[in-house]
């Protein structure tokens, strides 16, 4: 675990070395449209080829499952998945909130993760069985158990229209009910601050497997709870999310039950 824990961290420096060039050259940067909402430039696609490098190097057996360049490969005995830029519309507009994140897998399970802050540096890992850290010192999800103080992340269905009215149902009581709701744009970033205390919980409606294999590893090694909207434990596929403390994952899914 330690080796492949070092692989995600040397292939997420790489790829956030590529992103934090391609910061300073915003202006002239080309961007491309995949869908609603949904955009990936040069720079996503450099950071993706520079952490396969270091993957292929390192495990030459191993899959990528990757968003831009092998979204659609099938899972091996050793597969690594990863988003080379999470947060591409942050990064476009200059909003300085975007990641790499990195996990990898043997025979389906977790075994390490990463989730690299390109915009501030912070690095967030974990190891099955071996804790959750940030910059090097172990982290723990908050524990705060009244969702009158709760702070809540969440994600826009933007890219999935179908997805808007449903999303709007549940909006109001979470209002009510929670201290506060925040959309930072990085659902990986999302993942590691729930991982690290800063939010009690997180919902989005459908995330990616890229999005969300990282920071399930690293939620669950700090102490806290990743399903989906039926409360089984989330796996590493296309679909909704739901994360937090024990306390508030509960208090979460039983307002999002109605979804």
């Amino acid at each position: 675990m330690r080796t492949l824990l070092a692989t995600c961290v040397a292939a997420a420096v790489r790829a956030g070395d590529v992103i934090r060039v391609g910061a300073t050259k915003l202006d002239g940067l080309h961007w491309e449209k995949k869908g609603p909402s949904d955009f990936v430039s040069v720079v996503d696609r450099d950071a993706e080829h520079a952490l396969s490098e270091i993957i292929r190097e390192r495990h030459p057996d191993a899959v990528l499952i990757a968003e831009e360049g092998s979204p659609k490969a099938a899972p091996g005995a050793l597969t690594f998945v990863a988003d080379p830029l999470d947060g591409t519309t942050n990064f476009l507009h200059g909003f300085p909130w975007y990641a790499v994140s990195i996990a990898a897998l043997v025979d389906g399970r977790h075994a390490a993760a990463v989730v690299l802050n390109v915009a501030n540096g912070e690095l967030f890992t974990a190891t099955a069985g071996g804790g959750a850290r940030r910059n090097g010192q172990p982290i723990r999800v908050s524990p705060v158990t009244d969702p009158t103080m709760a702070l809540i992340g969440t994600g826009f269905p933007f890219k999935h229209r179908e997805g808007i009215k449903p999303y709007m149902g549940v909006l109001p009581r979470l209002m009510e009910g929670a201290a506060g709701l925040r959309r930072a744009g990085s659902a990986a970033l999302d993942l590691a601050d729930v991982a690290c205390g800063r939010y009690e919980a997180f919902w989005e409606l459908r995330l990616a497997p890229w999005d969300v294999a990282a920071g399930i590893l690293l939620i669950r090694e700090s102490g806290g709870i990743v399903t989906d909207l039926n409360g089984k434990p989330a796996p590493v596929e296309h679909g909704p999310i739901v994360a937090g403390n024990p306390a508030m994952h509960a208090w979460l899914l039983a307002q999002l039950m109605t979804v």
